[in-house]
C-alpha cells in the first residue's frame, strides 16, 4: 500500500528531507498551456503538485485535476480556495482553517458545506492550520476571506496560533505571504514557529529565488510551495536541482 501524503511529509520531516509543491492555479492558467507547465514539471524534482485559487469557476478544478493526472504521476494536492474547489481524482487535501481571521466563513463554514462532497470521496483529508502573514500587498485570498494577515513583526502572535493550530489537532501548519507577495514569509517567523511546533511547517508566497528557497529551508520549513515564480520563470526548477 503506498504512504499517504501525510505519512510521507511527517517522515521527511523526520529525516530531515526537504520537500516541494509547485502551485497551479486554474485562475491564471488554462488548459491549452498547462502541458508546457506539466512537463516542466515531470522534469524536476517536484514532490507534489498543488492545485487551487481564490476564485475559480464551479468545475474548473477538476477539469484541471483530470488533465494533470493523465500527464504526471506526481501526487496532486488540492488547495481549495472554497468548498466547491474539489476533485475525486486528486490523491488529497488539505482541509483549510483559516486560523489567522476571525470571520467564521472561513473557520468552520467553508469546510462544514463541503462535507457533503468529502464523504463519499476516497480522498485523503488532511487538516491544515492556514495562517496569512502579510507579505506586501492585498492578496486576493484577503479579499475573498474578508481578513488580514497578520504583521510580520507580531512574531509571537503567529507562533501562538500556529501552535493553536497543533493544539487543535491540525496535522500541519501554512504560512502563506500571498500570491504575488512581495515579501516572503521571513525567516525569524519561520525558525520562531518550526521551533515551536512539531508538526510540519509549510511555507509558500514570495518566494522568488533558490536563495529564498534555501533560507526557508534553512530555517525549518519543511515543504515549500511556489507558484507564481515557476509562472514567471520555468526554469527555477532547474535552478532548485542543482
Amino acid at each position: 500500500m503506498a504512504i499517504s501524503v501525510l505519512e510521507n511529509i511527517k517522515k521527511a520531516k523526520k529525516e530531515g528531507k526537504k520537500l516541494l509543491a509547485v502551485l497551479l492555479d486554474p485562475d491564471k492558467l488554462d488548459l491549452e498551456t498547462i502541458t508546457i507547465y506539466i512537463k516542466e514539471l515531470n522534469k524536476s524534482h517536484a514532490d507534489y503538485i498543488f492545485v487551487g485559487g481564490s476564485k475559480v469557476d464551479n468545475g474548473l478544478t477538476d477539469t484541471f485535476v483530470t488533465v494533470i493526472k493523465k500527464q504526471s504521476k506526481i501526487p496532486i494536492v488540492l488547495f481549495p480556495g472554497d468548498y466547491r474547489q474539489i476533485s475525486p481524482n486528486a490523491n488529497a487535501i488539505l482541509f483549510l482553517s483559516l486560523l489567522s481571521g476571525r470571520n467564521p466563513e472561513y473557520l468552520i463554514e467553508q469546510q462544514v458545506q463541503s462535507i457533503p462532497s468529502l464523504m463519499h470521496l476516497k480522498l485523503e483529508i488532511i487538516p491544515t492550520g492556514y495562517i496569512l502573514i502579510d507579505g506586501g500587498t492585498i492578496t486576493s485570498t484577503q479579499k475573498v476571506s474578508n481578513t488580514l494577515p497578520i504583521p510580520q513583526n507580531r512574531i509571537e502572535l503567529i507562533r501562538n496560533t500556529s501552535l493553536a493550530a497543533e493544539f487543535l489537532g491540525k496535522q500541519l501548519v501554512y504560512l502563506e505571504a500571498g500570491s504575488g507577495a512581495k515579501q516572503h514569509v521571513s525567516a525569524d517567523i519561520i525558525k520562531t514557529v518550526s521551533t515551536a511546533c512539531s508538526v510540519p511547517v509549510i511555507v509558500g508566497g514570495g518566494l522568488k529565488t533558490k536563495k529564498d528557497i534555501d533560507k526557508a529551508y534553512e530555517n525549518g520549513a519543511d515543504l515549500i510551495v511556489i507558484g507564481t515564480a515557476f509562472e514567471n520563470d520555468k526554469t527555477i526548477l532547474k535552478e532548485l536541482m542543482s
